[in-house]
């Protein structure tokens, strides 16, 4: 169990807005970027290959490949600095990482569809 003040510290700094996404998902990742005094939203898309931490500590990974090269960014979910998470479509896993993707090439990185769970068709679909 986590320490009640670290807990009630945190809280404030939590996003209203829970994001819905799991580990398997293909996801498009806006971020803010600010470049001078302007600020634009880049998008990463890619597959989440793992989740951890908890409250502020929060993070996730999405992997995707770029001219034939991985590439991997760790996003922290309560970052103002992510904008939104977009779920593109939803794959069926058994495991909780899916760091094993790292050594796939090509279409052995496919993972098979999963039918929407309830609560994300009445949010997603």
């Amino acid at each position: 169990m986590q320490n009640k003040l670290i807990e009630l510290a945190e809280q404030p700094s939590l996003r209203e807005n829970e994001l819905k996404f799991t580990v398997g998902d293909t996801v498009d990742v806006h971020t803010r970027i600010l470049e001078g005094d302007k600020e634009r939203i880049q998008v990463f898309t890619g597959v989440v290959i793992a989740m951890k931490g908890a409250g502020m500590r929060e993070t996730f990974t999405v992997r995707r490949i770029v001219a034939g090269e991985g590439v991997e960014r760790t996003f922290p979910v309560n970052s103002p600095k992510v904008a939104d998470v977009v779920v593109k479509r939803h794959a069926r896993v058994r495991r909780a990482k899916l760091y094993y993707l790292r050594d796939r090439i090509g279409k052995a990185t496919r993972l098979a569809e999963r039918r929407a769970k309830p609560w994300e068709a009445e949010t997603h679909g």
